[in-house]
């Protein structure tokens, strides 16, 4: 292959590390934009008495204040999902009543900044404040309700009951657990906490609507799914989707947070009640502490195995916080079944999960969505059972794992053994370094997806200019990840043709194929796939039209990249047929699309290993060497997958370590800026990062590739707090394992 499993540079490399103008206050920053700003409440739960915006009105500048009176009333989700959405239906542009800290009362527009936050100080509202439920282990049927009023939701099957405070509940059972843990010799019961992870990312929430020339309603924004803004938009607007074009150009970081609907509603709702252009542009303060986060979650694992490790059953019960409102309520808390039953296939298995409402910020999308906290708590637990057995951790899980076989491509099982070796994972000691600190290690097994099977597509088009030059039209969103660069390999590789002379369209509602977003691991498996198929069917439609053009039969022609060449030894280069397809003599202008779903979710696997070095004295514990093997199918970009895989070792130690939230009595989110909140940089980290793969090939993925971009958070957590256990005896279960949590566990015995 020329293009396929290279290490090729990113197409837009060049341009982000020279500050091209590619993000979203780029393309607005030189216009006269309004202003947007949110009044926000400073409030868990209250009821709004009264609002008077009549002083603030007159402050010069100001084009206008709207509050609940002046917003449709239509209910509506913001999480990012395919139509019909799961989510429930709960929430309003603005509503009589707020629900968390930042909950938005008043929408201010105005010509600038100052004029915007000058008004937002003399806007005067009257609260009935109400009392909160901000520890979500209190929420379930709570005498506190979070919503009154029951929501609309499309499916009855996702165990809503506002009356209970539950947005979401589900059982899922595989095998007859019951049986297993009577036929069980060791039993083990743990709780464990995994925390609200912020997203982080370096460009904030952000958006801009006007009116074009035809009097449509067009937003750019940055997020991860402008097909589904639209839809949102056209609900919760109650205005015509025909009407509505959303462009989304470079992101400057997701990670999830960009797969629910932040901002968008609050520019295009001010351009249609003032006919003019609008932006609005998160502070950091808001992006950290009013946006979503991962959901935070209880997680509670049962294990019953015999004394030789071979696991009888595992019972886990789940308690997810979903915050104020909905979105992904469902669907998170779900994978903490759909990654880990799968893994050990051959052991009954149980999930009861609540997924509650509380007075806090809103839960939503976070790379590893649920499979992340499933994780943590199902690998840690395996752990503890491989210690208590006195086994190695990596021999328990050969036991107990899924092995290789038909249906799933890949085998776990020799990631583990080829980390191992690498690794020399028989040699890493706990070992004294003197002055009180320790070194141990530790290793966790994942999984994840390759998109949603049976229910997401994706599209992509192509198109034959000219020229002899293609344009290569995609709705899926790179935000970072390099999925235009992969896409463009994968078209060059089927069309024959070099890199350049494809040209990448990406995420434009108007123009691009449909596509729901960049979410769930569907960029190179779902989206690819589709590319794939616009391009086999465009070197028929070329060589259709060189038949035409040469008047030959087609099954004397071949394709070559080049040109189209005859038996007898004639030819045509592209840039001919190009040229005389569109002209008159050919009447065809060469445009072809493919559209692809899987009915299967092929999952990439990871074995991770962690040596930490722990002071006792104080608790810190430093990262020093951690090995990922990942069996991904086959790398269409080694180079890419490898940084993905970097990055996720990244976030996952920050999730272990040092990202910690706290929130207050009074519902207030203490970590609102990055000086409070430590997301670890590559400096921070001072850690000996190693990628290998552990090659395989999946049959129904392009080229034989898997997903990678989110399987790899999710081991580094359960792996370092293994290792830090090694190093100390003392088992923290609630992330992050901070050093001051250490400590105290350590010296409270």
């Amino acid at each position: 292959m020329r293009f396929v499993n290279k290490e090729m540079k990113k197409i837009d490399g060049i341009g982000l590390i020279t500050g091209k103008p590619f993000y979203t206050e780029d393309l607005v920053a030189n216009q006269e934009y309004l202003i947007v700003k949110l009044l926000r409440s400073p409030h868990a739960y209250a009821k709004i008495k009264s609002i008077d915006t009549t002083i603030a009105l007159k402050v010069p500048g100001v084009e206008g204040i709207y509050t609940y009176k002046d917003v449709p009333q239509t209910m509506f989700t913001l999480a990012g999902q395919s139509y019909p959405e799961p989510s429930p239906y709960d929430r309003k542009i603005l509503d009589e009543y707020v629900r968390y800290v930042g909950d938005p009362v008043a929408i201010v527009a105005a010509v600038d900044e100052e004029s915007a936050e000058k008004a937002m100080k003399l806007i005067k509202v009257e609260y009935e404040v109400l009392e909160a439920v901000v520890d979500y282990e209190k929420a379930l049927d709570s005498h506190i309700l979070v919503h009154r009023d029951r929501a609309h939701i499309n499916y009855d099957t996702i165990g809503y009951d506002n009356k209970r405070n539950l947005a979401s509940s589900y059982l899922q059972e595989k095998g007859d657990v019951e049986k297993g843990f009577s036929e069980s010799e060791v039993i083990i019961e743990n709780t464990y906490y995994t925390q609200p992870q912020i997203h982080a990312m370096m460009e904030t929430y952000r958006s801009a609507s006007y009116f074009d020339v035809y009097g449509r309603l067009t937003v750019i924004s940055s997020t991860q799914i402008p097909f589904h803004v639209r839809r949102h938009l056209a609900r919760a607007l109650d205005y015509p989707s025909s009407k509505i074009r959303v462009i989304k150009p470079k992101l400057g970081g997701g990670f999830g947070g960009k797969q629910t609907s932040v901002c968008e509603i609050y520019t295009a709702f001010v351009t249609l009640k003032t006919g003019k252009p609008t932006k609005i542009i998160y502070t950091r303060k808001e992006t950290q502490a009013y946006s979503n986060t991962r959901h935070g979650m209880r997680l509670t694992v049962k294990i019953g195995s015999d004394r030789e490790g071979n696991i009888k059953a595992i019972d886990i019960k789940v308690l997810s916080n979903t915050g104020a409102y909905g979105e992904h309520a469902p669907t998170v808390t779900s994978l903490v079944v759909y990654k880990t039953f799968p893994l050990y296939e051959k052991v009954p298995m149980r999930c009861k999960a609540d997924i509650v409402y509380s007075n806090t910020m809103v839960g939503g999308a976070f790379r590893g969505y649920g499979a992340t906290q499933g994780t943590f708590a199902v690998e840690s637990a395996i752990n503890e059972l491989a210690h208590k057995l006195e086994m190695d951790p990596t021999e328990i899980r050969m036991k107990n794992l899924v092995n290789q076989s038909e249906t799933i491509s890949g085998d776990i099982k020799k990631c583990i053994q080829v980390g191992k070796e690498a690794f020399d994972w028989k040699n890493r000691k706990v070992v004294d370094m003197g002055n009180g600190k320790v070194r141990a290690s530790g290793m966790a097994v994942t999984m994840q997806g390759s998109g949603i099977a049976g229910l997401d597509t994706g599209s992509a088009t192509v198109k034959f200019h000219d020229s002899g030059d293609f344009t290569l039209m995609i709705g899926v969103t790179d935000m970072g990840q390099g999925c235009d660069t992969v896409l463009t390999q994968m078209a060059a590789e089927i069309l024959e043709v070099p890199m350049d002379n494809i040209v990448l369209n990406a995420a434009d509602t108007d123009v691009s194929p449909y596509d729901p977003g960049a979410y769930a691991s569907s960029g190179t498996y779902v989206t690819g796939n589709a590319v794939i198929i616009a391009c086999e069917k465009m070197k028929k439609e070329i060589l259709a039209s060189a038949s035409k053009l040469m008047n030959k039969d087609i099954d004397e022609l071949e394709y070559t990249g080049e040109y189209v060449e005859a038996k007898d030894g004639t030819r045509l280069t592209l840039k001919e047929i190009a040229i005389r397809s569109v002209g008159f003599e050919g009447k065809n202008q060469i445009t072809t699309t493919g559209t692809w779903g899987g009915e299967n979710s092929p999952p990439p696997f990871i074995a991770s290993f962690a040596e930490v070095e722990v002071d006792t004295l104080t608790g810190e514990t430093n990262v020093v060497d951690f090995l990922s093997v990942v069996d991904c199918g086959i790398p269409i970009n080694p180079a890419l997958a490898r940084v993905q895989v970097e990055g996720g070792i990244a976030q996952g130690i920050g999730l272990a370590l040092t990202e910690e939230i706290i929130i207050d009595k009074n519902g207030k989110l203490l970590q609102d800026t990055l000086m409070q909140y430590k997301i670890p940089s590559r400096k921070d980290l001072g850690v000996k990062v190693e990628v290998l793969f552990s090659y395989s090939n999946e049959p129904t993925g392009p080229f034989g590739a898997k997903s990678i971009g989110e399987v790899v958070i999710n081991t580094p957590a359960p792996a370092i707090a293994d290792a830090i256990y090694m190093a100390t005896k003392s088992r923290v279960r609630s992330l992050p394992i901070t050093s001051e949590k250490l400590f105290w566990k350590m010296y409270s015995k």
